[in-house]
């Protein structure tokens, strides 16, 4: 996801491990999916030979630039592309909820002429230069962020978020043992609708076992009831606030519910930098309270490991971009069109929730684990 400022990496021996294991990962992915085999070469951005293959031109448009989620997917792409022999361009909006810069960087793909886009769409704002695209003959894939509607491009390589969010809600749930929960909820935007930012929330709240009216909309569920996740119990939902999946917005977000109700037991975060920043609002007010998130970032899965975050869903996005990027060098040769996961409206790239505090039915990976896949510097 999509979000602002996500955690980063932490060290040499934990990226060789990374490394290893998002390859591994390809590879067995790649062969289910029948991509055609290429010769490998030493080019890393601009495509060399590749068995005589052409070359194809592939635009890959991030967020932003400096996120380490998007740096890890720009990275993974620009190391794979050599053995597609594809010709890739890497673009980003200036930072997060810049829909005109990735409405430039769509234009100008295609007027170079390229034969696909990867993109982890802003908003929906972006729809119409998708349309642009597509009706110029180029195959379109969301990366991460699921267009609203999921018909926007061809397909999306993404984390099932909603079930990111589930897993969040689901160990929160047993991990409250009956005890009233007093919840923030801490979301991406309070402007703009984007998919990640709902699925992400109200997959939470279906964890917890809270009823949400529309599955599409943040804060429009009943602020008081009762969760029937776990042990069950009270639930009071006291604010949704906005923290642009950024640190200093977390922590802005954070003061503004704690002058709400400052007896908040359990925070749900869009991302972890975002989780960073309700902590240290958290800390400067005496407080503490169970966090949970989602990415699985390096620097993420470490908060995991210090206290600071109970649970993270982990997500992968060297396979979304080196996936994403072999599937349109397939189709622009004339091979097979990639297709949904059953039950879906998207391939799934997986998701495993990362915490050293396991509960009961909920599915989980330790730390250690979890530290041998997670990304980032």
């Amino acid at each position: 996801m999509t979000s602002t400022q996500r955690p980063g990496s932490t060290g040499a021996a934990v990226g060789r491990r990374t490394v290893r294991a998002s390859i591994a990962a390809v590879a067995a992915f790649s062969a289910a999916f029948g991509l055609a085999a290429c010769n490998r070469s030493s080019s890393s951005d601009t495509g060399g030979s590749s068995g005589g293959q052409k070359s194809v031109g592939v635009a890959l448009i991030t967020k932003d630039s400096t996120n380490p989620f998007f740096v890890a997917m720009q990275k993974g792409a620009k190391a794979d592309a050599s053995k597609n022999n594809v010709k890739l361009t890497v673009a980003s909006g200036k930072q997060e909820g810049d829909d005109q810069g990735q409405i430039t960087a769509i234009e100008d793909s295609i007027a170079r002429g390229d034969k696909g886009i990867l993109i982890t769409p802003m908003s929906t704002g972006v729809n119409a230069a998708i349309k642009k695209a597509r009706d110029a003959g180029l195959y379109v894939i969301a990366l991460d962020t699921p267009p609203d509607p999921a018909n926007t491009v061809d397909i999306t390589f993404a984390t099932d978020n909603r079930e990111a969010g589930k897993l969040d809600g689901q160990w929160a749930a047993a991990t409250m043992a009956g005890k009233p929960a007093v919840i923030a909820l801490l979301d991406l935007f309070n402007d703009k609708i984007v998919s990640v930012d709902y699925n992400r929330d109200q997959g939470f709240l279906e964890g917890m076992g809270i009823d949400v009216k529309d599955p599409k909309k943040n804060g429009d569920e009943a602020k008081t009831g009762k969760y029937t996740g776990g042990k069950g119990g009270d639930y009071t939902i006291v604010c949704n606030e906005a923290g642009n999946g950024a640190e200093d917005g977390g922590r802005t977000a954070m003061e503004k519910c704690l002058a709400k109700n400052p007896k908040i037991n359990l925070v749900y975060t869009i991302n972890e930098p975002t989780a960073v920043g309700a902590n240290a609002a958290l800390k400067a007010a005496g407080k503490t309270a169970t966090i949970v998130s989602v990415d699985g970032g390096c620097a993420g899965v470490a908060q995991v490991k210090s206290g600071v975050i109970g649970a993270t869903a982990q997500q992968y996005p060297l396979k979304m971009a080196t996936l994403g990027m072999e599937a349109i060098a397939q189709v622009a040769r004339g091979g097979a069109k990639p297709t949904p996961d059953p039950g879906l409206d998207f391939k799934n790239t997986g998701v495993s929730l990362v915490t050293d505090k396991p509960v009961d039915g909920v599915k989980s990976i330790d730390v250690a684990k979890g530290t041998e896949l997670c990304w980032g510097n």
